[in-house]
């Protein structure tokens, strides 16, 4: 089921909408749409707090590492073969 959706702009911000949309050779409403999908695609999966707690229970163990240019070396060996 779709829904309506109004929004008031300016008539400045309008005018600069219908000129992206008309470049992109999109109505308006499927250029708002898809720019209200890119930004929620944006927002972050998990919370600020959430990520420090995974960030926390990583730094308890010890990872193998190495000089950056070494890792790439290591990295570009295995592709190889």
């Amino acid at each position: 089921m779709s829904k309506r959706l109004q929004v008031l702009v300016p008539d400045e911000e309008m005018e600069a909408i219908q000129r992206q949309a008309e470049n992109e050779r999109l109505s308006v409403g499927a250029y708002v749409r898809r720019a209200l999908r890119e930004a929620e695609s944006r927002r972050p999966t998990r919370s600020v707090p959430a990520k420090l707690a995974v960030m926390a229970e990583a730094a308890k163990y010890s990872y193998p590492t190495a000089d950056v240019e070494e890792m790439n070396r290591e990295i570009a060996r295995g592709y190889l073969g």
